[in-house]
């Protein structure tokens, strides 16, 4: 882990690359017929949500091993069932050769830090409903459930989970 360089992603870096490894980091998921928007967006849909937040990004000589997209309090879709003064990560996502390894610890730490930075004194995600392992990774972090959402780039109903950042 030593290694492992983290960073904030840059106008220099490959929007294509972080795409691929989006693809690749998510392709699990997508072969379990769990449609996350990641696993198919475009490079372009990479753009628009690198523009809404924080990219950062976890290097191994020189490759992209991991990511998280953050941002402090934000506006929500109505009926969203997010906190008003939460923020909120998005895609945290980490090789498959480095899962088990503490990098989604790392990452989420790091998300967690940010968005407290940004003013926030909450953090909010949402993943699917089916995806059990991932809500017990949450769970294991501090997250409880707080309502259900359904996005219309997935083809399941997610769950949406909170933890408060402040004791």
């Amino acid at each position: 882990m030593e290694s492992i360089i983290m960073r904030r992603f840059t106008d220099g870096d490959s929007v294509e690359r972080l795409t691929t490894f989006l693809h690749r980091a998510y392709a699990d998921h997508a072969a379990a017929g769990l449609v996350f928007f990641a696993s198919y967006q475009t490079p372009e849909d990479t753009r628009h949500r690198l523009d809404k937040g924080e990219c950062w990004i976890a290097l191994e000589q020189g490759t992209i091993i991991g990511s998280v997209t953050v941002t402090g309090t934000h506006d929500t879709p109505p009926g969203y069932p997010a906190l008003s003064d939460a923020g909120s990560f998005w895609q945290l996502a980490v090789d498959p050769a480095q899962r088990g390894t503490g990098l989604g610890h790392r990452l989420l730490t790091l998300a967690e830090s940010r968005i407290a930075a940004l003013g926030a004194s909450k953090a909010v995600i949402d993943t699917s409903s089916q995806a059990a392992d991932l809500i017990a990774w949450y769970e294991r972090h501090g997250y409880t459930s707080i309502g259900t959402w359904k996005w219309d780039v997935t083809n399941y109903d997610s769950v949406v989970l909170a933890k408060n950042l402040v004791p």
